[in-house]
């Protein structure tokens, strides 16, 4: 049963709002650019895995896909994880072509393609990561020491690899192509047969890590070493990218085209929300839209049919119904 669908991973939607809001001129751009160009390959892969994932017993399988878990000053990112009964399991897809070498003895992860070998972040050393921190979060919320295990799923059909090195005994089991990842999800049925949750707990973990699910911005920030300050702010035209719009006849004017929209300020409210803050005031919201009126913002935000608020007068807040929308 999928508990958290398949969406635009996070990650991928924040760097296509730094990339909005990010001048042209600014010297880590290409830089930005070519990560979202290489996520968004990724997230391709991910979506070929769904054709697999609809064959697990659905009465078994709990599926959660972009999990974004912080964890102090380290943000775990999990493509899909499968929770069952007896075990867990963290995925992780890579849609990359030529040959991959999985090198465990110097914990390296190569790329050779048109005789260009480029090295990555090594995938066994963040999958460890992430069990040690699952392990631990299950642990510190009194839940029994389930198994938790991965795998590296290759998506891409013509890509080979090798795994290599000390421990490849022990990784190659947890990597392979995507037309074989049920023959190995079976391995990790007889690895793991013996039942340790029991319905409600099963439910209860997965509402949890719903629950914790958190946009990564400021690790993504600091990774390329971007400042808030450094982002542009209004409201962008949705057909030209011409920023700011104006506010003009009860409609936002674009100067460029010449052209009116009614509901450009959602998407602005959409990049706040990634970019800034998971929730926002009417000042905060005047501030980026660039708007004057008090009553103007509040009745912007009221009818985006986006927001819920709690509190009242200056003490308002307001923060998004569903995330991301």
């Amino acid at each position: 049963m999928i508990v958290k669908a398949r969406t635009i991973p996070l990650k991928l939607l924040i760097l296509a709002a730094i990339i909005r809001r990010l001048p042209l001129s600014h010297q880590k751009y290409q830089a930005i650019l070519g990560e979202f160009k290489r996520r968004e390959a990724g997230y391709q892969g991910e979506v070929s895995l769904d054709y697999y994932l609809r064959s697990l017993p659905q009465e078994k399988y709990l599926i959660l896909h972009d999990l974004n878990l912080p964890d102090g000053g380290y943000n775990c990112q999990i493509d899909t994880f499968l929770l069952t009964p007896e075990f867990g399991i963290i995925i992780d897809v890579k849609n990359m072509a030529g040959k991959l070498i999985f090198d465990t003895e110097n914990e390296q992860f190569i790329q050779i393609n048109n005789d260009k070998e480029k090295g990555y972040p090594d995938p066994i050393a963040q999958a460890e990561r992430h069990k040690a921190f699952i392990r631990k979060w299950l642990a510190a919320n009194g839940f029994p020491p389930i198994p938790i295990d991965y795998m590296v799923v290759i998506s891409n059909p013509y890509t080979t690899y090798v795994v290599s090195g000390p421990n490849a005994r022990n990784v190659k089991p947890r990597v392979c192509k995507g037309d074989a990842f049920l023959r190995k999800i079976q391995f990790f049925e007889n690895l793991y047969s013996t039942s340790l949750l029991n319905p409600k707990e099963l439910r209860k973990i997965c509402r949890l890590l719903v629950k914790m699910n958190t946009p990564p911005t400021k690790f993504l920030l600091e990774k390329f070493g971007i400042k808030q300050s450094d982002l542009l702010t209004g409201v962008l035209d949705p057909c030209c990218n011409y920023l700011p719009l104006i506010r003009k006849k009860q409609k936002w004017y674009c100067p460029r085209c010449d052209k009116y929209f009614v509901d450009a300020h959602i998407a602005a409210l959409m990049d706040y929300f990634l970019l800034f803050d998971m929730k926002i005031t009417n000042r905060q919201f005047r501030e980026f839209c660039h708007l004057d009126s008090i009553h103007t913002a509040k009745r912007l935000l009221m009818l985006s049919g986006k927001v819920n608020y709690s509190g009242i007068k200056k003490g308002r807040v307001y923060f998004p119904k569903v995330f991301p929308w």
